[in-house]
């Protein structure tokens, strides 16, 4: 297990190098600069403005310059939000991101997985179509559209409904306050993010559920005399969860970039929102920043989901 961690830290010196050349080249490429904006800028301020920020030096140069800033460990200052640095900027928005990224991604697997586990013990029955349908719908409808649906239908159209008596609330349908973590702020954006996730996990385990219970090993559990809830729970469900444990890695990836698009529209002060506005903005130090935090998360928790891969598959440790 160390060998595998020692290795997988490695090889990620050389990842995390290529990702920031690309990331910085092709930011440097795109249209316009962090100086094109309503108000003009007088030429000479705006050479001191390119010399303060290194802007006049060719792009391999500025590329130098910033990793030896990065080694030691500055991002920069921002260009668009006065007296403040990246690292400032990020810190605040990424407790924002990590919290309804981790409740998005439990709430995949915990739903997911029951999912797909309910519909592979009904095989081709009514129920394991319903849930494979939901599923479809949950990979094909992405969350620009099903953000703004949820809004109109919770918060919206919800609102001010009797029900059973009751005058219905509608549910916040964006806001939230920084280190102000509302419940009810955070249940649409949550779902709104999980749900993609919840219909691939389903599907995958709906299959690794048909291919387990139909192996030797739950054959021989049966013929013992097991009971059925033992069978499933004690002997097929540990070795189907496998290949969704296995997928962790690209479901948190998937969700922390799915986070650009659900902060956007539910207008949270979050890293995404944070990374949409300077890219707009052209704020290369902070796009870089944010570029760097998720590529080193998304590394970081690959392993993670390796190593609890190989700690629970005996095949995968030898």
């Amino acid at each position: 297990m160390i060998q595998l961690v020692v290795r997988r830290l490695l090889i990620a010196i050389p990842t995390m190098l290529v990702i920031i050349a690309a990331a910085f080249f092709l930011m440097h490429a795109a249209p316009g600069g962090p100086f094109d904006g309503a108000r003009q800028v007088p030429p000479e301020i705006e050479k001191r403005l390119e010399a303060a920020y290194r802007l006049d030096k060719p792009v391999p140069v500025q590329l130098a310059l910033y990793l030896g800033d990065l080694a030691h460990g500055d991002l920069g200052p921002s260009m668009k939000y006065k007296d403040k640095s990246v690292l400032d900027i990020i810190s605040e928005g990424l407790p924002t991101s990590l919290l309804i990224g981790s409740c998005s991604i439990i709430l995949a697997m915990i739903l997911g997985s029951l999912l797909g586990a309910w519909a592979a013990l009904k095989q081709n029955r009514a129920q394991d179509y319903t849930a494979m349908a939901l599923a479809l719908m949950g990979v094909c409808v992405p969350a620009l559209v099903m953000g703004p649906l949820l809004q109109l239908t919770f918060g919206v159209k919800l609102h001010g409904m009797v029900l059973f008596g009751h005058v219905m609330k509608g549910m916040p349908t964006g806001g939230l306050a920084r280190d102000q973590y509302a419940f009810q702020y955070l249940v649409l954006p949550v779902i709104t993010l999980a749900l993609p996730q919840i219909a691939v996990i389903s599907r995958l385990m709906r299959a690794s559920m048909i291919e387990a219970l139909r192996s030797n090993a739950i054959r021989t559990a049966r013929a013992k005399g097991l009971p059925e809830s033992q069978v499933v729970l004690r002997h097929a469900l540990p070795v189907a969860a496998l290949p969704v444990i296995s997928y962790l890695g690209p479901a948190i990836a998937g969700v922390l970039t799915g986070s650009l698009v659900i902060e956007t529209v539910y207008q949270l002060p979050g890293l995404g929102r944070q990374f949409t506005i300077a890219a707009l903005n052209r704020d290369y130090p902070l796009v870089m920043g944010v570029v760097i935090v998720y590529a080193f998360l998304i590394i970081l928790l690959n392993l993670g989901a390796d190593m609890v891969h190989r700690s629970l598959d005996p095949k995968a440790r030898s």
